[in-house]
């Protein structure tokens, strides 16, 4: 192949690489074509991925034809490329490097790097470099100044990079950015070195040994850290590279695990459903954090959880629907109208609309988190506690309201049964912390709200006539959180009604193995949208509680094998082509993944309950 750089590759075509803070997008053509620093949220540096002409890209590559192959180096988050272009081999190793804090106190680094390697593995390749960044989402294009043996730099404002590559590079005469080649014989090895800084001493990448070890050192802190998880199930695999994007997706100063790296890539090619997804959204947090405690990860579901606590904290007692890494919940939407959005697919846009709705369904989310926190062995201060008996206050005056619901829907709010059901969730869970001890509420009351919710959805929420439970009170259509009805303990697995509710779900969801979250419901937007991903996984999690183990299995593996060529899933998957569509990679799918492969290898054991009660073995007790 020789990719045009000039056309869009398919959002499958992207691996990620990050260092917990931000994360880049790396094409299969060896271009860095996505990267906001200093942190997710932050404006692009380089945006190729919405705008081939705006956006700016950081390209390692052979010059002409070649084939491409690439992999993570075992189970890191470290990505080689290998190139083959009939006259030789050539491997792009890419990484974020992160290192031990014993590792740092060593030597000075510079705080946001992105470390490239480039090694001839075999016969002669030119090799052909550019780096073009455009600064604060393509509006801002920097002119570089050549330092010498320093390396080349550009700054605007109180940001600067710095390029240092031992790949000769000079200004482009006829363009912005830096370029050069280098024709590279077997057993040759270059190193390049982009380092961002934001109102710091910039520190100059060394290369070398230097550039080596910290190789070596983020292999190794990958590695060694997925040593600490604990899976032996079905498709470890797709089940350890999951929780590594998990990880990768998690911003370390603070815990929160963000949605997606991306902004705008759309749910149908061409289409308007293009959102903001570098955010942290309250309804992923009860599956997120049951990922991370089931697989052992207790630091990671530890900081998770106090950032969750600590962002309510701050719209206490309302809850909002999204938040940032630090808990703002301020995120105003706005458009981007100079990019042309990938493929066509317009509006670009930064902030998110959703995070003035309401969605009742998260207070069902964060109690029911807290509760499986506790299970675990982990212990709640005298202000959670407070706050979390707050929220049920909240929900005893609120949960006969109307809402947008878990969809984000923008054609006004409904009673929709999901948001019914995880009020009683939350209701449910508090009572279940009182009578442990871990925190008080009025009981009587609660139990009250929580008896009247129930009655109320086993009248509305349910049809006769279609045997199903149903999207909305009175209503005649089904969505895929009704089957979360089983997970979260509402209904029984082993009744009538839920068996219905599966089937009507199937029926008139279901599209070559995967399932669309809802079809034919007016959700205020133009457009149509792919299969979502996480629904299928609430499909294989549902068929093990139903005891239909053995097309659980088949199933699992079938969407297993639907993650791109190093594993990573979007938000949706297109029926007919496989194909990723939205952002990507999306956490919530890949959390959906790990939770279906614990719950699959559960039921595999004979043994449903053996997932809380190792946790229960393994975590100490933590405190918030």
């Amino acid at each position: 192949m020789n990719p045009d750089e000039s056309s869009y590759p398919p959002i499958g075509d992207y691996a990620l690489i990050g260092d917990c803070r931000s994360a880049a997008l790396v094409s299969r053509s060896g271009a860095i074509e996505w990267l906001c620093l200093p942190r997710f949220d932050s404006p692009s540096v380089f945006a190729a991925i919405l705008d081939r002409e705006r956006g700016g890209r950081f390209s390692v590559r052979p010059v002409g034809d070649f084939e491409v192959s690439r992999r993570y180096v075992g189970e890191t988050a470290v990505l080689e490329t290998t190139f083959d272009t009939g006259a030789g081999r050539l491997r792009l190793t890419d990484c974020y490097p992160v290192a031990s804090e014993k590792d740092k106190r060593r030597e000075l680094r510079p705080e946001n790097e992105i470390l490239r390697r480039v090694e001839c593995l075999a016969g002669e390749v030119e090799v052909e470099v550019v780096c073009d960044p455009r600064l604060a989402y393509g509006t801002v294009t920097p002119a570089f100044s050549d330092r010498g043996p320093l390396g080349f730099w550009c700054e605007d404002g109180k940001e600067a990079l710095l390029l240092r590559s031992e790949i000769p590079v000079a200004r482009r005469a006829e363009a912005p950015g830096l370029a050069g080649r280098e024709r590279l014989r077997a057993g040759d090895v270059r190193f390049l070195s982009m380092a961002y800084t934001d109102e710091e001493p910039s520190v100059i990448p060394v290369f070398g040994d230097v550039a080596r070890r910290k190789l070596e050192e983020t292999c190794r802190w990958w590695t060694d850290w997925v040593e600490e998880s604990e899976y032996a199930g079905p498709r470890r695999e797709a089940v350890v590279r999951s929780l590594l994007t998990l990880k990768l997706l998690t911003y370390a100063p603070s815990g929160a695990v963000i949605a997606a790296a991306t902004s705008s890539l759309p749910e149908a090619i061409g289409g308007s459903r293009n959102w903001d997804y570098r955010y942290c959204w309250l309804r992923d947090a009860s599956i997120t954090l049951q990922a991370f405690l089931d697989l052992g990860r207790r630091d990671e579901a530890n900081a998770f959880f106090h950032w969750m606590l600590h962002s309510t904290r701050l719209t206490n007692p309302e809850l909002q629907v999204l938040y940032d890494v630090h808990g703002e919940s301020r995120l105003p939407e706005r458009e981007l109208d100079h990019l042309e959005g990938y493929r066509g697919s317009r509006p670009v846009r930064v902030g998110n609309g959703a995070h003035d709705q309401l969605q009742l369904d998260v207070y069902g989310e964060v109690v029911d988190a807290a509760a499986q926190f506790v299970r675990r062995g982990g212990a709640l201060s005298r202000a959670s506690a407070k706050l979390l008996a707050g929220l049920g206050r909240v929900v005893c005056e609120r949960w006969r309201q109307p809402d947008e619901g878990v969809w984000e829907v923008r054609s006004g709010r409904r009673h929709h049964t999901y948001s019914k059901v995880m009020c009683w969730v939350a209701l449910d869970r508090l009572l279940e912390l009182s009578d442990g001890g871990h925190l008080e509420v009025p009981v009587a009351k609660l139990a009250a709200a929580r008896r009247a919710i129930r009655e109320q959805v086993e009248a509305r929420g349910f049809n006769e006539e279609l045997g199903s439970y149903v999207s909305v009170l009175d209503g005649d259509d089904v969505d895929a959180s009704l089957l979360l009805l089983i997970r979260y303990g509402y209904a029984d697995p082993e009744s009538k009604r839920t068996g219905g509710t599966f089937e009507r779900i199937e029926e008139r969801l279901g599209a070559n193995g995967l399932l669309y979250r809802y079809r034919g419901l007016d959700d205020g937007l133009s457009g149509g949208e792919g299969a979502f991903g996480i629904a299928s996984f609430w499909q294989v999690d549902a068929l093990c509680r139903l005891g239909r183990v053995g097309e659980a299995r088949d199933r699992f593996e079938a969407l297993c094998d639907l993650g791109n060529d190093v594993g990573l899933f979007a938000e949706e998957i297109d029926p007919q082509t496989g194909e990723c569509l939205g952002n990507f990679p999306q956490a919530f799918t890949h959390a959906g993944l790990i939770d279906a492969g614990l719950t699959l290898d559960a039921a595999l054991r004979g043994d449903q309950e053996s997932r809380e009660a190792k946790a229960q073995d393994s975590v100490a007790a933590m405190e918030v």
